[in-house]
């Protein structure tokens, strides 16, 4: 089931990636600690996973208070479950673990700095309906 979901969120990401706005942009922070990045682009936290597409890169998102504390601000813009909110946070860059399932690079979420409305939907939009309630 797991492996499942990772593969719809996977499909929704890559369909989304065409209708991507020009808000969702990776920038790097030159702070005092280099490894801190701030990044631009649409969250989502769906079934125990969490994830941040960025105009560059997908990242996972470690589950910790922080993301949690995103979903809690980011719940407020959303009108179903899986709808993407655009996000700006800081937070460093990982590789994940050997063996582990998801995209190459996690992000632990240290700051969240702007959680925003998203752009409105068409006609194009491809939504991921839960058939099983």
């Amino acid at each position: 089931m797991k492996k499942a979901l990772v593969l719809i969120l996977c499909l929704s990401v890559f369909v989304s990636c065409k209708n991507e706005s020009k808000t969702a942009t990776e920038t790097i922070s030159q702070s005092e600690n280099n490894d801190v990045k701030v990044l631009k682009g649409e969250f989502v936290y769906f079934a125990d996973a969490a994830v941040l597409q960025t105009k560059e890169e997908v990242y996972g998102v470690i589950l910790n208070e922080k993301m949690h504390e995103l979903e809690n601000q980011a719940k407020a813009y959303k009108k179903e479950s899986t709808d993407m909110v655009p996000v700006e946070i800081k937070g460093i860059i990982k590789p994940k673990s050997e063996g582990e399932e998801g995209w190459p690079f996690q992000i632990e979420i240290t700051e969240i700095v702007k959680v925003s409305p998203p752009l409105a939907q068409d006609a194009t939009t491809i939504k991921i309906k839960n058939t099983n309630n």
